[in-house]
Parts: structure tokens; C-alpha cells; sequence
């Protein structure tokens, strides 16, 4: 019935897998007919502390019996407070903007970079470098800055003044008197999920840092604990002028922030957002902080991350005609598959014995778990996995 209501009333933007999904514990997903998932997706990098998390949902119920919107013309308790946690929690001199997803974080971090560039001297500086393989939202804006060709067909024309790296390496080359900033993953996560190297992004940071460009740098997927640390820009050790986050740091329910070091350059009515960082969604975000950095404090976050690592070399060594390589940081996490037919394939089969996967890039499988997975589950997903493999 619902698959036929799908159907007929929603547009057809997904390539939807029609099953069910009726509750959630954990890193455990069950469906309508009572079959169980090992979710190793996490609503692609979303569900930070599993589905269901008692300790988020009843601060999302006590905060929807109060107030769950008010909008931004008046200031919001749980907002202020979510913005002092992700600024202590990080260690940058930053202030905070809330939207409602990437895209619109990485909306306002282009806005701000504009703005930076127009009133910072002649001429106006507006360029904004990006990588090949990057993605950065489906914006018509963000679409353009993602360096991904076959991602533009049909939605143009697009705003001016976005180029293209094919590496870190390329950069420096590519900046001119128009260049105001330069927008990177330090893991692609589309793209690949494919690390950066941490001397060149030094580098680059230090470079950037003398020329007066900005460094933008897209923590969507990569923020809010998924590679061990706060953000992806601490293990890295650099400070970049603008932090892009949202997936995991609402757990569940939609958020997107833009940190800014550039305190002075928005002023009010430069930006805005009628939904963003309401009371809602920050209520939620605070307790998803305080989870995880419990969770980070205990040690419990490194070990899962630990093993989970150590499983997947150890699992890709065992299918050396099927797996190239392992690849990723924390619980982001990818095996290059040699075979794209063949990735399709594990997907589809994984599925089917109840292990949830992801696709990146051309030939990588994917991995996204909770970050609260339990090594229980992490074994009941290998499992199913080597199920899958074993009969390929």
C-alpha cells in the first residue's frame, strides 16, 4: 500500500529501496514485517547516537511540550548554548550561524566569504576554489561549488566565479586578485571517502593564511566526532576561517551551522533563516554533544572506532580478488571495491541478509555507523558481510 502511495504522490528523486522501517534501537533497525537491520549507514552519517536514543527523545518530547518555535527575531536559550558547546568544544575563536542542512551551511559560508571579499579592498575579490570529486549540496550555489561535472547537466545557468582543483596540490597556482576563498572536505565523502593528506593541508592553511584567502572548510559528514575528534579541522590540526557541520549533529532531526571566524563581516539582516536553530533542534543538539563527548571522554568512542578499523583491515585482506584496499578515518569508512558491477552487487545482497551499505565515488562501499555502535552489533554486521562476500 505505502509503496504505492509513494508512487503515485511523491516525486521520484530517490532510487528507493521499498521497505518499511517501523523503530529503530541503535544501530538496529526493524522493519514492518519484523525483519532486523544492522544499519551500518546511520541515515547516511546522520543518527550519530543510533536511533532512538532515550536519552535525544526525551529531550525532544520535553521540549516540544513547552516551545518548539519562536523564530529568530527573538533569542533562543538552547541556541546560545549550542553555540558556546560547538565553540569550546573546538577550540576556535568563532561564532555561530544555525540553518536546517549542509547545503544551507555551506549557503552561508559562500555568503559570508562574498562579503568578506567585497569589503576587504580592491578588487572585489569573489572566486572560490574548490576540489575535483568534492560535493558540497544541491543548491543551485553549492551544486556549482561542487567539483563534480556530471552533477551540473540541466540546472544551469549557475552563479559565476567557482574553479576547480584537481588537488591541493593545484591550488596555490589557481588563485588570482578575484580569489577570496578556497571550500574543501578533508575526507571527500562522496568523492570517495578520501582522506587528505595532513602536511598538505597545513601547508595550504599557512598559504592561505598569507595571502588573505579564506579557508572554508566543509565538515558536513566529517564533523561533530565522526573522525575521532570534534571536527575533522582539530585532527588536522589547522584553523580554518569558516567550519561548515550538520548530519550528525542533531542526531536525527534536521541542523546545519556555519562557525565563523570572521566575526564582523554578517550584520543583521545579511542573513537568515526562518527555521534555523530552533528551540527544537538545538534542545536536541545540545544532548547529542553531550553524548558524544561523554562517549569521547570515557574512551569508549576511540575503541569502537579501534576495532572497527581493525575489522575492516582484517575483513579486506580476506577478499584480496574482490577488495583493493581499505580506506577513511574514524567510523568514516570505505573499501575500494575493483569492480563497480560488483559493488552494486554487495549493496544490493547486503541488503538483503540485513546489513544497511552506502556507495562512494565510483568503487568504494561505504561505511557510516552510529557513533555509539556497539561491537555486538559492529560483529553481527561483519557477519552478514562476509555472508555477502563469500558468495560473490
Amino acid at each position: 500500500m505505502f509503496e504505492k502511495m509513494d508512487k503515485n504522490y511523491v516525486l521520484p528523486t530517490y532510487a528507493r529501496n521499498y521497505v518499511n522501517f517501523v523503530k529503530g534501537n541503535n544501530a538496529t533497525l526493524f522493519d514492518s514485517e519484523g525483519k532486523s537491520y544492522i544499519d551500518f549507514t546511520a541515515g547516511i552519517g546522520v543518527v550519530s547516537v543510533g536511533h532512538a536514543n532515550p536519552l535525544v527523545s526525551e529531550v525532544i518530547c520535553e521540549q516540544v511540550k513547552r516551545i518548539t518555535h519562536i523564530s529568530n527575531l527573538y533569542m533562543i536559550e538552547p541556541q546560545a548554548k549550542l553555540a558556546q558547546k560547538l565553540v569550546t568544544l573546538s577550540g576556535y575563536d568563532m561564532q555561530v550561524f544555525f540553518a536546517n542542512s549542509g547545503a544551507e551551511a555551506n549557503e552561508g559560508a559562500l555568503k559570508i566569504a562574498r562579503k568578506y571579499g567585497e569589503i576587504n579592498g580592491e578588487p572585489k575579490r569573489y572566486k572560490v576554489i574548490t576540489l575535483e570529486h568534492s560535493f558540497h549540496g544541491r543548491t543551485i550555489s553549492t551544486l556549482k561549488a561542487t567539483g563534480q561535472s556530471s552533477m551540473h547537466n540541466y540546472f544551469g545557468p549557475f552563479p559565476d566565479g567557482f574553479a576547480y582543483a584537481p588537488d591541493i596540490d593545484a591550488i596555490e597556482a589557481m588563485i588570482d586578485d578575484h580569489t577570496v576563498a578556497v571550500m574543501i572536505e578533508l575526507i571527500q565523502g562522496e568523492g570517495g571517502v578520501e582522506p587528505q593528506d595532513k602536511a598538505k593541508v597545513q601547508a595550504l592553511a599557512k598559504m592561505l593564511k598569507e595571502k588573505d584567502v579564506l579557508l572554508i572548510v566543509d565538515e558536513v559528514q566529517t564533523g561533530i566526532y565522526r573522525t575521532g575528534e570534534i571536527f575533522a579541522s582539530n585532527l588536522y590540526e589547522i584553523e580554518p576561517d569558516l567550519i561548515t557541520v550538520a548530519k550528525g549533529l542533531g542526531g536525527g532531526v534536521p541542523i546545519g551551522a556555519v562557525m565563523s571566524a570572521k566575526k564582523e563581516v554578517l550584520q543583521a539582516g545579511d542573513h537568515g533563516s526562518t527555521y534555523g536553530g530552533n528551540y527544537l533542534v538545538t534542545a536536541a543538539a545540545n544532548k547529542v554533544l553531550d553524548i558524544l563527548e561523554e562517549e569521547k571522554n570515557s574512551g569508549a568512542l576511540d575503541a569502537i572506532m579501534i576495532a572497527f578499523e581493525s575489522r575492516l583491515e582484517k575483513f579486506s585482506q580476506q577478499y584480496p580478488d574482490i577488495v583493493m584496499e581499505s580506506v577513511g578515518l574514524g567510523l568514516m569508512r570505505g573499501l575500494r571495491i575493483k569492480e563497480s558491477d560488483t559493488l552494486a552487487k554487495i549493496i544490493n545482497d547486503a541488503f538483503d541478509e540485513g546489513l544497511l551499505l552506502l556507495k562512494a565515488g565510483r568503487n568504494t562501499l561505504r561505511f557510516l555507523p552510529p557513533l555509539t555502535l556497539s561491537k555486538e552489533e559492529m560483529e553481527d554486521g561483519f557477519e552478514k558481510l562476509h555472508r555477502v562476500f563469500d558468495r560473490l
